[in-house]
């Protein structure tokens, strides 16, 4: 937009600017002072450069500056034209925001060289206010998915509050604002409980949605009480069918049954949980040898049994808690788990994944979360 009250300078842009203007590569609109401008922007809001007078009425130039610079458009730039001599209105129009200056009499080489440079900065910051906005959006879009994942978690403990026979408490922190670890847990029927929890590789919004993915077909097919091999046989053939980009899940599942004591487990590849004796000690479930779920379909899972005792309980965990780094570049690993474990007799379910939920961040403390860290606690009371 050129803004100035020499009726004369219209046809003289024009013309010079003719071959830009029929191939669009420029259009000009035209303005006479500052009020004609500012409702110009109104009715032509792409405009991205101002050449402006100074000296005009009703609002000259370096008041239509100020105006500008309320809109807060980082894309809008303005070129102040001033007579030859004039620094100390081009002083003036530089401090309230203009971009650059011509001197009068207009060289219109000049000119076009200033109008292709200031175009050029003002396509790389409508750029960049695109690529905000955008990143905006994805953030809030990740802030939803976030929300939209902690909602399918289950998040109310004690979750049966009528029962006394077993406790349960389970908690994941991301290490995005969406991750791809995963916990359940679900009464099969009066006294068997099923509970859940996987690790999905990769991070983010796609590890997010096949994590939505493996948990709504492990907890449907537990829920028809099939054993738990039986379970990740049937839920790998299915996730083998909806997995892309070669995403996987590891899986530890177990059937708990509050009348025995007996837990029936399956491995599909994940860390082996631990069992934490009543009288302090602890050992390591024996894994299955089974694989990842997601990978190879028709493959079968092996079903293992261990017996807890009243006051027993078991601890399962992702590798995001063994796998977390100090600032010496040291990793948490098995045997610092297994010290604290130790130290964990007659603990509640709660407390023990809290504990081990603080000492891991104490660990690592200074260091950002590379792995998203997930525990879930089951102690049997019988």
């Amino acid at each position: 937009m050129v803004v100035d009250d020499e009726v004369d300078l219209e046809p003289l842009i024009r013309q010079k600017f003719r071959k830009q203007i029929r191939t669009g590569e420029y259009d000009f609109v035209f303005a006479h002072n500052g009020l004609e401008a500012l409702a110009s922007l109104i009715e032509f809001p792409d405009i991205g450069i101002i050449l402006s007078d100074i000296n005009m009425p009703e609002m000259d130039g370096l008041t239509l500056l100020t105006k500008l610079k309320e809109l807060k458009n980082p894309s809008l730039k303005t070129v102040i034209v001033s007579a030859y001599g004039d620094m100390e209105n081009i002083r003036v129009a530089m401090n309230r925001g203009a971009f650059d200056f011509l001197t009068k009499p207009i060289n219109f080489d000049d000119l076009e060289i200033t109008i292709n440079k200031t175009l050029e900065e003002t396509l790389i910051q409508r750029k960049a206010l695109h690529e905000h906005d955008q990143l905006i959006s994805i953030r809030h879009d990740l802030n939803v998915a976030r929300e939209i994942q902690q909602g399918i978690l289950p998040k109310t403990f004690p979750p049966f509050p009528n029962r006394t026979d077993f406790e349960i408490f389970a908690n994941m922190v991301a290490a995005k604002e969406v991750g791809g670890d995963f916990y359940d847990f679900f009464m099969i029927d009066n006294d068997r409980l099923g509970f859940v929890i996987g690790d999905v590789s990769g991070k983010g919004i796609p590890a997010a949605i096949f994590m939505a993915v493996s948990r709504t077909l492990i907890r449907a097919t537990g829920l028809k009480g099939m054993p738990a091999g039986e379970c990740m046989h049937y839920a790998n053939n299915l996730l083998c069918n909806e997995s892309v980009s070669c995403m996987f899940v590891t899986v530890f599942y177990g059937i708990m049954n509050m009348k025995t004591g007996e837990m029936e487990y399956a491995n599909a590849g994940h860390n082996p949980p631990y069992i934490l004796k009543k009288d302090g000690t602890i050992e390591m479930v024996p894994t299955t040898g089974d694989i990842i779920l997601g990978c190879f379909e028709d493959q079968p899972f092996k079903s293992e049994k261990v017996i807890l005792s009243p006051g027993d309980g078991v601890l399962l965990f992702t590798d995001g808690v063994t796998e977390a780094f100090n600032k010496a570049d040291e990793v948490y690993g098995d045997p610092r788990l297994e010290s604290l474990l130790q130290t964990m007799k007659d603990f509640s379910a709660e407390k023990i994944v809290m504990t081990i939920a603080d000492d891991v961040n104490t660990y690592a403390m200074g260091v950002a979360q590379s792995d998203d860290i997930t525990l879930l606690s089951l102690k049997y009371n019988g």
